[in-house]
């Protein structure tokens, strides 16, 4: 006969008075943890209370029952309803629904103190979200809700916006499949089709972290940092009917503009809009660009004179007064050791007021206007970018003409209305041009003709860099030159003496070339030099004698800078005759030897390996070559699986930071060259160290001038 099943005796439940409970010291709960005692307070005022108090009977000495109940589980609970009661929302003598425990059981009050807490499992996020879908269907708004669960509105939209992510996921989310954090990354999109398709290849490659899942999500939209998208403003594009894709748990930096196209039609519509006001001003031409002009667009043009608008009567006696105390003060406290503090101040604050009178706009002359053009562009910070005073070589007229001038009429185009004056200014939009997709990427295949034209425009520019901050290795450099046409190559005909400083284009324009630091540093330096130096070519010669020697090395660097040439371009019929193979292989030994006497280092220079400028350009066997040279072959295998697009970004990610070089831009190892050069130049010739002193000759003898070209 089968043995019969104890019955398991559950403990009753009754109403006890509230006043006849006192909370148990055996409670395990000793720290606070989860939602305050004010909002548990106001939840059971809310909805009642929910959850029965678990109490026994308080016995005296004898062990008899005394009336009163002790609680040892649901202490957070009592405290709750003592608060109720404190602030006289609840009766002393309010019942209270408990479970009373037996007295005669094994178990102790810190056991049921203990189980209540360890066997009670946090709701899961999933269940959270379908609760809180569920109450938002319902009417009740997000601040509703937030109010009613003690949560932040914040947490709510966290929740709700999970709605976005596709059902298959969060299923396989519910499942333990992925992690709270990857199924928050596919929240950013509402594209089903596409959270599946990319949950699809992610969970095959392992490469599934949130911010990988977030980048394959996105990168088909524009980021709103973007310049673009400061340009004509996120207001703007939403305005025209433009999605901005969000992600509510983390930083998104403005979100993702998902609509490239209405994007790029508000942007060559507010540019095009600037453009025609700039046209008002009577200039024959403008160029617009969305994107960056390329380093050396303005190359051949020359670039116009102009003077700076003139102060009206209110601005110069504010002006003249302003100047008037600073010299008063330099003068009251000329030869003292330390300035007082305010005095200090003062200076400072009349200096930079005195500057903001010299920043002014260029006046350009009516005539100037009439034959020379703009460049129009965005910068980086999303501003409009205006070059004005460009002259085109066929715009040029003799000087005897040129004060005679008078515009003639061009081509109205890209939608610009006449104005009332004679004069109408070609407006052209640029446009962005792209390269084909490379072939078979299995084989490690030399490097692109283009791209390594490309890599050394970039070493190029920085050699161009290095050099004018070298002026002893600068005129070293021009000093082999001279040697080298006095000894070795035939003399030019037609003059006594030619230098030809020539400035090389480059034939092909690199990505990042004009933002690099190496290009910022030479227009920099540029245009320091152009403000130190006369205006009119015939006042040149007394304003270079007046300079002295440190002075005329540096500015000689400059100058000798622009004449370095260190790209190396395909030596074949199609490259129009500008090199031939053994000049090509002489040019670049000498690069070789000039980087290694100014100590050129490309990492320095600012230059790092991106998808843009290298990893997408070569092969996937070139890209794990990088990785695994500057991480090592751990890291290579982390991305050996990877297509090449994902490879190259995962790459880029890897480098960063590595200092690693392609070879072309690496310093060529002097041992290692065919031939050696000195790496230091002597010191600076003594008609250049030594100019301001007199070299005893006749002051009255005609000075006899060298041209240099």
């Amino acid at each position: 006969m089968a043995k019969a099943v104890q019955k398991i005796k559950l403990s009753p439940s009754r109403d006890i008075p509230f006043s006849k409970l006192v909370l148990s010291q055996n409670n395990v709960r000793r720290l606070k943890a989860g939602i305050s005692i004010e909002d548990l307070a106001e939840d059971i005022a809310r909805r009642s209370l929910l959850q029965s108090l678990n109490v026994r009977p308080v016995l005296d000495g004898e062990g008899q029952e005394t009336g009163m109940f002790e609680v040892p589980a649901g202490g957070r609970r009592y405290r709750a309803l003592e608060l109720l009661v404190a602030q006289k929302r609840l009766a002393k003598t309010a019942p209270v629904p408990c479970i009373v425990s037996d007295m005669g059981s094994e178990v102790t009050a810190e056991e049921d103190s203990l189980a209540e807490n360890v066997h009670r499992v946090a709701l899961h996020p999933l269940d959270q979200f379908q609760a809180f879908h569920t109450l938002h269907e319902q009417g009740r708004s997000e601040e509703d809700i937030a109010a009613i669960f003690f949560v932040s509105v914040n947490v709510v939209k966290q929740r709700l916006r999970l709605a976005a992510v596709c059902p298959k996921l969060l299923d396989i989310y519910a499942d333990e499949g992925m992690s709270l954090e990857q199924l928050m990354a596919f929240s950013v999109t509402d594209d089903h089709a596409r959270q599946e398709q990319v949950w699809e290849n992610v969970s095959k490659s392992g490469y599934d972290e949130p911010y990988q899942i977030r980048r394959l999500l996105t990168e088909r939209a524009v980021r709103g940092s973007d310049k673009r998208v400061r340009f004509v403003g996120l207001a703007a594009y939403e305005a025209a009917g433009g999605k901005v894709l969000r992600d509510l748990f983390e930083e998104d930096g403005g979100g993702w503009l998902e609509d490239v196209a209405l994007l790029e039609r508000l942007v060559a519509e507010k540019l095009r809009t600037d453009a025609e006001t700039i046209a008002a001003e009577g200039w024959k031409w403008i160029e617009v660009t969305a994107a960056s002009f390329p380093y050396g667009h303005d190359h051949g043009l020359r670039r116009l004179d102009a003077d700076p608008a003139a102060l009206n009567a209110e601005e110069q006696a504010r002006f003249d007064a302003l100047q008037a105390e600073y010299d008063a003060l330099q003068t009251r406290f000329e030869g003292t050791d330390e300035l007082p503090a305010e005095v200090d101040a003062r200076l400072g604050e009349l200096e930079q007021t005195l500057e903001a009178f010299n920043d002014r706009p260029d006046v350009f002359k009516p005539d100037q206007m009439a034959r020379a053009g703009v460049f129009v562009s965005i910068d980086g910070e999303g501003r409009l970018s205006v070059n004005r005073g460009y002259l085109r070589p066929e715009d040029e007229l003799p000087a005897a003409d040129v004060e005679g001038e008078q515009g003639t009429n061009t081509t109205l185009t890209e939608g610009q209305e006449p104005g009332a004056s004679v004069q109408r200014t070609t407006i052209s939009l640029a446009g962005a041009s792209s390269e084909p997709e490379e072939g078979d990427e299995d084989v490690a295949r030399p490097l692109p003709d283009r791209l390594i034209t490309e890599l050394t425009a970039h070493r190029t520019l920085a050699l161009r860099d290095a050099l004018a901050e070298n002026p002893a290795i600068a005129f070293q450099a021009v000093l082999h030159n001279f040697v080298l046409t006095a000894f070795y190559r035939h003399g030019s005909s037609g003059t006594c003496l030619e230098i030809g400083l020539r400035t090389p284009t480059f034939p092909a324009q690199a990505p990042g070339l004009r933002e690099s630091a190496s290009a910022k540093a030479v227009e920099a330096r540029h245009e320091s030099w152009r403000a130190q130096l006369p205006r009119s070519e015939n006042d040149l010669w007394d304003a270079l004698t007046v300079l002295d020697g440190a002075a005329q090395a540096s500015l000689f660097a400059h100058c000798a800078s622009f004449a370095v040439n260190a790209v190396h371009e395909p030596a074949n019929r199609y490259n129009q005759g500008r090199v031939s193979a053994d000049g090509l292989s002489s040019r670049l030994r000498q690069a070789d030897v000039l980087a290694r006497a100014v100590g050129l280092d490309m990492v320095q220079a600012g230059w790092r390996p991106t998808v843009d400028n290298y990893l997408g350009r070569v092969t996937k066997p070139r890209i794990l070559e990088a990785v695994r040279e500057a991480r090592g072959e751990s890291s290579a295998q982390l991305i050996d699986h990877l297509k090449k697009t994902d490879m190259a970004k995962e790459a880029e990610r890897l480098l960063d930071g590595s200092g690693w070089l392609p070879e072309l831009l690496r310093l060529v190892d002097a041992t290692a060259a065919s031939t050696e050069q000195e790496a230091e130049a002597g010191p600076l010739p003594e008609f250049l160290a030594n100019q301001g002193q007199e070299d005893g000759g006749d002051d009255d003898a005609e000075p006899q001038l060298d041209a240099a070209e």
